[in-house]
């Protein structure tokens, strides 16, 4: 089971704080750094930096050396489909062919709103998602990419220079059934979060059967789509530490350790060896991936216990 570090969202992080939790994930074997793809906390969260993503991918793709990139994921209606599979060309040369391109169909209204984007229904995004993946897959293979939809268009487009990558990896995260269809046409690796937080491992099994049922529907072999899983880790030295810790995160949101903890029934918590059992019930039961979140400002010491302690034991 290969694990990545998910920087989700960038609320809070410096460029230098991200090259730094980059390079300590690359150095301690961790496969990949995620950033998600968002422009603002809240409307009241002025003073709250948040990197835009596809910048912030660019200066760490120079900024590391072997440890992949990606978004977990790129929101399709925050930028024109051809101009997005230009960027993620560029993107995967700069990294010497490290971009992993997760992709889904947006969903935070506040956002869409105050940048003055249309919010169409779900329905509606997710045929959008499914012409921008029909425009960047044609860009990164044709030598000029025309198509015509209902929402989207190119006519010979070009996208010189090409991914290195051949493909270029294609990540979609979510859970609807319109979406798995996608993903069983489209993607290389599905992400998994279900509605309302962290999955189970019972969760991640039984969606792991859906997922089979789809590619098997649309003529793919289940096989062929490997399979992620996006989890909360809380990782300490001692039971007592991992505690301290949940108690110092759950009081910045002005709740009870108790409260904090039961609304999160699917987080990994604990010590080194408590996190390596734990996770190998998520590989029993479908993962070959963990996008693993971390509480804010403790990603860099849990990156190094994570690294040191349980991926060995993941190999």
């Amino acid at each position: 089971m290969d694990v990545g570090v998910q920087l989700e969202p960038q609320f809070g992080f410096s460029f230098r704080d991200l090259v730094d939790i980059s390079r300590d994930a690359e150095a301690t074997g961790f496969r990949a750094v995620w950033l998600s793809d968002h422009l603002f906390l809240n409307r009241d969260s002025v003073a709250t930096d948040c990197l835009e993503a596809w910048t912030a991918l660019a200066g760490l793709a120079t900024s590391t050396k072997t440890i992949r990139l990606g978004t977990m994921v790129t929101c399709q209606s925050y930028r024109n489909p051809a101009l997005l599979a230009k960027i993620a060309a560029g993107v995967d040369r700069m990294s010497g062919g490290r971009l992993e391109f997760g992709i889904g169909a947006g969903w935070k209204e506040l956002e869409y709103r105050a940048y003055g984007y249309e919010f169409p229904p779900p329905g509606v995004r997710i045929d959008q998602l499914r012409e921008t993946l029909e425009i960047c897959t044609r860009m990164w293979r044709d030598e000029r990419a025309t198509f015509h939809g209902a929402h989207y268009r190119v006519d010979e487009a070009l996208c010189a220079p090409k991914p290195l990558q051949d493909p270029l990896p294609i990540w979609i995260g979510g859970r609807k059934p319109r979406l798995l269809r996608l993903t069983a046409r489209w993607a290389h690796v599905f992400n998994y979060l279900p509605e309302g937080g962290f999955p189970t491992p019972q969760q991640m099994r039984d969606a792991m059967r859906e997922v089979d049922n789809v590619c098997r529907s649309l003529g793919r072999d289940p096989a062929t789509l490997r399979r992620s899983v996006f989890l909360y880790i809380l990782v300490a030295a001692t039971e007592g530490e991992a505690m301290t810790i949940a108690s110092e995160v759950a009081g910045r949101a002005k709740l009870t350790v108790e409260d904090w903890l039961a609304a999160r029934p699917g987080i990994v918590m604990g010590t080194p060896e408590r996190v390596l059992a734990r996770l190998k019930e998520y590989g029993a039961a479908g993962a070959q991936d963990v996008n693993a979140m971390f509480p804010y400002r403790f990603e860099r010491q849990m990156v190094k216990l994570l690294g040191e302690g349980v991926l060995p034991g993941l190999r």
